[in-house]
């Protein structure tokens, strides 16, 4: 099983020259979603970007099916997604910004494989082990919430609930 790098790319937006620029940094096609290949979950990303707002919706759901299926699944190449989510939902031109932070506040909660794990401890004996997918996920959700605040206090009062609902997540 590859690894996903646990150093995220891209921590701050002035490091970059355009958004998602750091896509390419991550090894898509060696990274599993919940469909098998994880190799479009770039064009997935850069849909969500898009300003049509029936387009980023659109993508948003399939890449929620591919790296939080059901709300509460998360997969391998969740971790790897997690930063450019954040990155999304802090540019102020894209339209799903409330829906997106949903999404990382689904991924913050998964403890699907945990939990499972516990009853039965042979997954984690498994060559590739879900939870530590779980568990790279969540600290990659984690990691970012330092945009918390400027996101809460944004003007989208949608954005700032579910920001709020996010930020009470992270709290537990």
């Amino acid at each position: 099983m590859r690894t996903v790098p646990t150093e995220q790319p891209g921590t701050r937006r002035a490091d970059r020259a355009t958004p998602l620029s750091a896509l390419g940094q991550v090894p898509w096609s060696d990274i599993r979603d919940s469909t098998g290949s994880a190799a479009a979950v770039p064009l997935l990303l850069y849909k969500v970007a898009s300003r049509d707002a029936r387009t980023a919706r659109a993508a948003l759901d399939d890449l929620r099916g591919r790296i939080c299926q059901y709300g509460f699944v998360v997969e391998q190449a969740t971790a790897a997604a997690v930063p450019f989510l954040w990155e999304l939902a802090q540019l102020p031109g894209v339209t799903c910004r409330p829906q997106i932070i949903q999404l990382l506040r689904s991924i913050a909660a998964a403890r699907q494989w945990e939990s499972l794990a516990a009853v039965y401890p042979k997954l984690l004996n498994h060559r590739e082990n879900p939870v530590v997918w779980e568990r790279r996920a969540r600290q990659a959700v984690r990691s970012r919430r330092g945009a918390l605040p400027a996101l809460l206090a944004d003007r989208d009062r949608e954005l700032a609930a579910a920001t709020a609902e996010l930020a009470d997540a992270l709290s537990d």
